[in-house]
This record gives C-alpha cells, sequence and structure tokens, in this order.
C-alpha cells in the first residue's frame, strides 16, 4: 500500500494503491488520522486501490464519522472491485461516490 497526500486550503485529497488489508489498515489509520485537523472537505481517491478488507472499511467508516462533524468526505475514482465490497457491506449508501 501506498499513500498519497495533497491537500490545498482545507480541502485533503488521500489517494491510495495498492492494497488495504489487515496489516496495512494501522499505517492508513495512522496517515489518514495525522491530517485531519482543519480539513472541511476530505476525498479518498481509490483509482489505484486494489483491495479494501473489512479492517479499511473501518478506517474509512471512522474518517466519514469525523468529517461529518467538520465537513463532508467523498470516494472518486472507485473501481468496479471497490465499489462491490462497499455494495455488499452497505456502505455505498454513507458515502458519497463520485
Amino acid at each position: 500500500m501506498q499513500i498519497k497526500k495533497t491537500k490545498e486550503n482545507q480541502k485533503l485529497t488521500i489517494s491510495i494503491s495498492g492494497r488495504v488489508d489487515t496489516p496495512s489498515a494501522m499505517e492508513f489509520e495512522e496517515s489518514v488520522f495525522e491530517t485531519l485537523d482543519g480539513v472541511t472537505e476530505l476525498v479518498f481517491d481509490m483509482k489505484d486501490m486494489s483491495y479494501l478488507s473489512s479492517a479499511g472499511l473501518r478506517v474509512i467508516l471512522i474518517a466519514y464519522k469525523q468529517m461529518k462533524k467538520q465537513g463532508k468526505m467523498k470516494l472518486v475514482n472507485v473501481s468496479d472491485d471497490i465499489r462491490d465490497i462497499l455494495d455488499m457491506t452497505g456502505f455505498t449508501d454513507l458515502y458519497t461516490i463520485g
């Protein structure tokens, strides 16, 4: 897994490539939450994400709950495979996917 962050004013885009699985979820969580202060728009760019485990889903859910308090969050460039995971877990009803 590789994570790239781009911040423009109060918008943070986190681009994830590779697998977000149980071994990498802790690193993913730390990377996300170390930079949320002052962010009013959080974008997860999943263009190069190949796998998302339940541990990764948990991190995204916690980020969503945090962003409900301070702004908005969306998922972009979601592949069909990742969308299927989000559909099966009911997460597509929570997030803005574009």
